[in-house]
């Protein structure tokens, strides 16, 4: 067995030793050629696909809220005019407030994004707003007016839903 091992191993150095002297012919070299119009036209699409992925997620983000939304509000809504203050109606206040931020920070930065990305820059006047349609449903909903504040998430996911429209 010993033998065998040391006979590979000569007959792979030997096989290593022919493969560096062969002579090797050289062939003309391509050059490559420029970036041209395609290339900045793929940066282009992969900027534009990126940005409808980033739409996308704060879409879902949104309905799934919304989805889970309706009920709380109503809830609270209920809780509050009734003067029925408990420890989870304050315990969902303050989730639906931290919600409501979070939803906030993240169209801010999908609107920086939009804006400083070449390839996006002009998608960015029709999502231009997201972020303040956001803050006004936190505002709504720390104020109490809970029917309010979703129906301004849901005006901003209609401007997500026709930015991501005209996007393709």
């Amino acid at each position: 067995m010993r033998k065998l091992g040391i006979v590979l191993c000569i007959v792979l150095l030997a096989t290593a030793a022919v493969a560096q002297t062969r002579t090797r012919r050289s062939t003309p070299q391509r050059r490559r050629a420029p970036a041209t119009a395609s290339t900045t036209l793929d940066t282009a699409a992969q900027a534009k696909t990126e940005g409808a992925s980033r739409i996308a997620i704060q879409i879902k983000n949104l309905t799934a809220f919304l989805y889970l939304y309706g009920r709380i509000s109503k809830d609270l809504e209920v809780m509050t005019t009734s003067g029925q203050a408990s420890p989870t109606t304050d315990r969902n206040k303050a989730q639906l407030k931290t919600s409501f931020e979070d939803f906030r920070v993240g169209l801010d930065q999908l609107e920086i994004y939009f804006r400083t990305t070449p390839g996006l820059q002009g998608y960015y006047v029709k999502l231009a707003g997201a972020a303040a349609g956001a803050a006004a449903g936190e505002e709504q909903a720390a104020a109490g007016r809970y029917d309010q504040a979703g129906k301004s998430l849901l005006g901003v996911v209609g401007r997500l839903v026709d930015v991501l429209a005209i996007m393709h």
